[in-house]
């Protein structure tokens, strides 16, 4: 497994693969992996013939300079973990590789810019949109692998891909829980062992509205029950739970019973921000 610091020497790189008539999975990470992002890994190294993971710390989609004070970097632990799994390449710039100066231009995604992440975390999916494109640009990848747990992440780089053209498939992974139903994420480490214990609440307060719209329920009803349950846990500082159209992610007054429906949830477990959602 090579680790490449430089645009200049992983876009000589693989443009030498590609021209050996090689396929290029590409994994975007920004670091702290764990099983789920060795899951998409696993997933690229079985559909390609190299496969590529970036492990960034995106300073563009912080909006809250402490969150990206706090964001862990375990670039030494992650290599670990990356070289068993198959990784052939992983490209760990700097941010002074990556942004010689703050970029000029800004993304805007329409309506996914005025619901859940977008309203509650204001320029977060531009500096999204920025750091993809440019990571597509150096990687060049045919299939570019990414996790539901961030859905909305997910529809906003399937719409940058849409509207830019680029030439790239993105496949959207399951997301991988823990034993006890929590979304594996990079965030989870710095909850405490008490907050651990009730991180679960969340995976809890999300089937309990997906089955109170299973039962008839309005999306009304059913945000109420979640919220009435997550009281009992005053630890937890709610943001949202939405009740979503899939594809579009705009609010429904009831379960879509013309496609799929996305319950979405965020908030805050003491200073840790985590967010999750299921799809039925």
């Amino acid at each position: 497994m090579q680790v490449i610091s430089t645009i200049q020497e992983t876009k000589k790189y693989l443009r030498q693969q590609s021209q050996l008539g090689k396929s290029i999975g590409f994994v975007p990470t920004m670091g702290a992996l764990h099983a789920g992002h060795i899951n998409l890994v696993e997933r690229s190294k079985r559909e390609n013939d190299l496969t590529v993971a970036s492990v960034f710390v995106n300073p563009t989609q912080f909006n809250n300079p402490e969150d990206l004070k706090k964001y862990p970097r375990t670039l030494e632990s992650d290599c670990a973990l990356l070289q068993p799994a198959g990784c052939d390449v992983v490209f760990a710039p700097s941010a002074e590789e990556m942004y010689a100066g703050l970029p000029n231009l800004s993304f805007h995604f329409g309506n996914l810019e005025t619901v859940m992440e977008g309203a509650f975390r204001p320029g977060h999916f531009n500096g999204v949109g920025i750091v993809v494109s440019k990571l597509f640009h150096v990687v060049q990848p045919q299939r570019a692998y990414f996790g539901l747990k961030d859905l909305q992440q997910v529809a906003v780089i399937r719409r940058l891909v849409h509207d830019l053209s680029f030439d790239v498939e993105i496949v959207p992974c399951e997301t991988v829980r823990e034993t006890d139903g929590l979304a594996m994420s990079s965030r989870n480490m710095r909850l405490t062992p008490a907050e651990r214990q009730l991180a679960p609440q969340v995976y809890q307060t999300l089937q309990i509205t997906k089955n109170s719209l299973l039962a008839g329920d309005t999306s009304i009803l059913a945000k109420e029950k979640a919220i009435n349950y997550l009281s009992k846990f005053p630890a937890f500082t709610l943001e949202y739970i939405e009740i979503s159209d899939f594809d579009a992610l705009q609010p429904i007054d009831a379960l879509n019973k013309n496609g799929k429906t996305a319950v979405c949830f965020a908030a805050f477990l003491g200073n840790v921000r985590l967010i999750d959602n299921v799809v039925f």
